[in-house]
């Protein structure tokens, strides 16, 4: 039997290596193990899209415990990288004040008071995809929108279960249509298991330690869609079609039935749309 200090020296390697999480000013990053996972409906209750049932096997990558906050993207909008046309696909820079909801107080807006700590809401995706490259510039590291395998497995696990916590859902575990009597974002992490005020929350934290992949805001992926990509998708780090008109989007949101904030419902979206309040995103950093 090896000695406890050599079991321990090798531990404190293996988290040198891999440490469960990492922060670097951007956001608390959650490490999500290499491995496969069951990826699509596994319960039957959901669309044609997302089946057949395959196994999808994925390196291992950091996920934001959050989506992005007003608080960060402040810090791109209001940095001079914002104007570089290298962040952005295409090279095509959208104006700062392109999206109306940064200055509505009633969603939580940026611009308005208390908003910090309120996921930004209303970014396309050439915008989220230039926040990303501008955060790899920043850090060093490679950050990105995550794939739709790497979501769905952040999100729900190995374990195939419905929704990011477990299989049933009431409005103690995520924000959507009827919690608030204006349907708009809730503060990252409100559904922590604690009490807040009047609203006695259960955590809706995925295996990994993610908030919020069900209910809020619907996410975007890097993936372009296909509805019929599953059928031949790769078993291996799958990436999505090499082409299409519209990239994925994963995730419920505040403005969405129960059952469609299931772990492996998809959706998709216009990239360069200018995007409704019910759209956000978080990151992936890669290792």
């Amino acid at each position: 039997m090896k000695p406890l200090g050599a079991i321990l020296a090798t531990a404190a390697a293996l988290w040198a290596a891999d440490p469960k999480s990492v922060n670097d000013g951007f956001g608390e990053m959650l490490l999500v193990a290499a491995g496969p996972f069951k990826m699509g409906d596994t319960f039957g209750d959901g669309d044609a899209r997302e089946r057949p049932i395959h196994t999808v096997d994925l390196d291992a990558f950091y996920i934001a415990k959050f989506e992005v906050t007003n608080e960060l993207w402040k810090k791109f909008r209001d940095d001079a990288g914002y104007d570089d046309p290298k962040y952005w696909p295409g090279g095509r820079i959208l104006p700062r004040d392109q999206v109306p909801y940064w200055t509505m107080a009633v969603n939580h807006g940026g611009d308005t008071p208390n908003s910090g700590n309120y996921p930004v809401i209303g970014v396309n995706w050439d915008a989220a995809t230039a926040f990303c490259n501008w955060v790899s510039a920043k850090t060093g590291k490679k950050y990105r929108l995550p794939t739709e395998a790497e979501w769905e497995k952040a999100a729900r696990g190995t374990g195939g279960r419905r929704y990011p916590w477990g299989n049933e859902i009431d409005r103690s575990y995520a924000n959507y249509a009827g919690a608030q009597k204006y349907d708009t974002v809730m503060e990252v992490g409100t559904y922590d298991g604690s009490k807040r005020g009047d609203l006695q929350t259960r955590s809706n934290a995925s295996p990994y330690g993610a908030f919020d992949m069900a209910g809020n805001l619907m996410e975007w992926c890097q993936d372009w869609y296909s509805r019929e990509y599953y059928s031949v998708s790769p078993k291996k780090n799958p990436k999505g079609p090499e082409k299409g008109s519209y990239r994925v989007e994963r995730g419920g949101s505040f403005y969405i039935d129960p059952l469609d904030q299931r772990a492996y419902r998809r959706s998709a979206a216009w990239p360069s749309f200018v995007a409704h309040r019910m759209i956000g995103f978080r990151m992936v950093r890669e290792r």
